[in-house]
């Protein structure tokens, strides 16, 4: 099993080891730290006798991708009050309001 690796992937370098959770766990981990943020580490799966530097490199990146989208998306309201709701016959694919006739 590997143990630690380095790469670059762009404008980051990725610095990756294998780690246990606690002194008295079996478990493994792969941690990482990146250059462009130097005050977070992070453990996002567990290492495994199959891994390669390979996989190992491509399920960081991803993941770490999508952790920057995620940390630029908005934050959520969680406002609720709002504009009214609109009336059924508004929304798409609704049946029409019934006419009153005289």
């Amino acid at each position: 099993m590997i143990e630690s690796f380095e790469f670059v992937d762009g404008d980051r370098t990725f610095t990756c080891s294998v780690e246990k959770t606690h002194s008295l766990g079996t478990e493994k981990w792969w941690w990482f730290r990146v250059s462009t943020d130097r005050h977070n580490r992070y453990a996002p799966f567990r290492a495994d006798a199959k891994d390669t530097q390979k996989s190992v490199k491509a399920r960081i990146v991803a993941y770490y991708d999508a952790l920057l989208h995620a940390r630029a998306q908005p934050a959520p309201s969680y406002w609720r009050r709002g504009a009214p709701a609109k009336p059924d016959a508004a929304k798409p694919g609704a049946a029409p309001a019934a006419v009153a006739t005289k």
